[in-house]
Parts: C-alpha cells; structure tokens; sequence
C-alpha cells in the first residue's frame, strides 16, 4: 500500500509541477515526492509544518516556492526563517546550480531540513541554525528571500544586512501588501511580481522584489 500511495503521490507532483512555466532538471520530480513524503513522515512526530495533507503539501508548499524561481538572482541564494525547509529546498532541487543557504532558529526544523539535504544529495545546500538578525556571514548574498516572515520593514531590520549591494531582497506575500510597502525605507527600491501558483486564484501570490539603492556608488563613480 505505501509503495502505491507513493506512485500516486509521485504521479500528482508530476502533474501539478507540469503547470510551472520553467522546466525541471531531470529527477527533481522524484527528489519532490521524496521530501514531501519525508516531511509528512516527520510531521507525524514533530509539528513542523501547519499543512499536513500530502494533496495540500503539493500546492501549498511545493507549487508555493516553485513560483519564484524567476526572480532569483546570481548564485548565492538565502532562505530566512526557512522553517522545514521552504521555499529554499523545492528551489535547490529545481536549480542545483545555485547554492543555498537555509537559516531558521527553530532546532527540530533546521534537522529536518540538514536530514533532507543528506538523503536528497543536495550538495548545495547548507543550513545554519541561527537567528536571522545575528547572522554575520563573511560574504553577503545574490539573492535573499522570505516566506511569511513578517512584514516588509522588520525583514529589512533583521535580513536587510544580508544582501548585496547589487543584490536583491525578495520577500514572499498573500495579497498585494499595499500598506506594508508604504512602510519600505528609502534606501530600497520596490518592485511587486503577480505570482501565478497553479491551483490558485489569481492575485493570491506576490513577491515583493527589494533592491539596496546605492546612490553612494553612483556619487562615487561620477567623482
């Protein structure tokens, strides 16, 4: 019976990531049925993740990092607050070419997340078990980016350092987070992305794409 459960589960993450624009490297879909089958497993001893159904992991967690494949940039990738490991793991598998690093502070799920890496041999992986605001990597990142972490100015407060000056923040929302972008300091620059998730209403998905305004360099290179 789980050998089928299995095949089925495998068959419906086959059919749903069909639906994504970009395509996939060859196996991620077995890669896919694996880490979901592994975090339904885990759930049922430890609360990782509030999604439980394998029907709603696919849409839900999946499709749900899926979709922001487009706006990664460059090679160095950071997922703050990654919890069980998304959307920072479904995007190792897709682009094995980058390298990822997972940051949560929750024990039990950067586990999960190091225990996913191992079995899936995602070599470019790497978790790091520690509060986001006191994390001090030597080199900032290409790309940073945050799935329902909090709102637009406090990500900037404890993530904003992370990021490089040519870089890019992308922050991961529902609806279009009007009021939250009023808040944006300054010193970034805005752009919103319609998110399109297969299985969900249009204009249920964004990303908000934040960039370091270097108004310094520019001085700089005119002097």
């Amino acid at each position: 019976p789980y050998t089928s459960r299995m095949a089925n589960f495998e068959t419906d993450i086959a059919a749903a990531t069909a639906a994504l624009p970009e395509p996939l490297p060859s196996g991620a879909v077995a890669s896919f049925t694996t880490l979901l089958s592994e975090l339904e497993r885990w759930n049922r001893r430890v609360n990782l993740t509030a999604i439980r159904e394998p029907a709603d992991m696919i849409e839900g967690h999946l499709l749900d990092s899926l979709v922001v494949r487009s706006c990664l940039q460059g090679h160095a990738v950071a997922d703050i607050g990654t919890g069980a490991g998304f959307p920072g793991l479904p995007l190792a598998i897709a682009e094995p070419e980058r390298a990822f690093t997972l940051i949560d502070s929750n024990g039990k799920k950067i586990a999960f997340v190091e225990h996913a890496a191992r079995l899936l041999g995602l070599d470019n992986v790497t978790a790091r078990r520690v509060r986001t605001e006191d994390y001090a990597p030597e080199q900032c990142f290409d790309t940073v980016i945050a799935r329902a972490v909090g709102t637009l100015d406090n990500l900037l407060q404890i993530a904003g350092h992370l990021v490089r000056e040519d870089g890019v923040f992308v922050a991961l929302k529902g609806r279009y987070p009007k009021q939250e972008l009023e808040q944006v300091p300054d010193s970034w620059a805005t752009e919103v992305v319609s998110l399109d998730v297969p299985g969900l209403e249009q204009g249920s998905r964004h990303a908000v794409l934040l960039c370091p305004k270097n108004d310094d360099d520019t001085h700089n290179r005119g002097s």
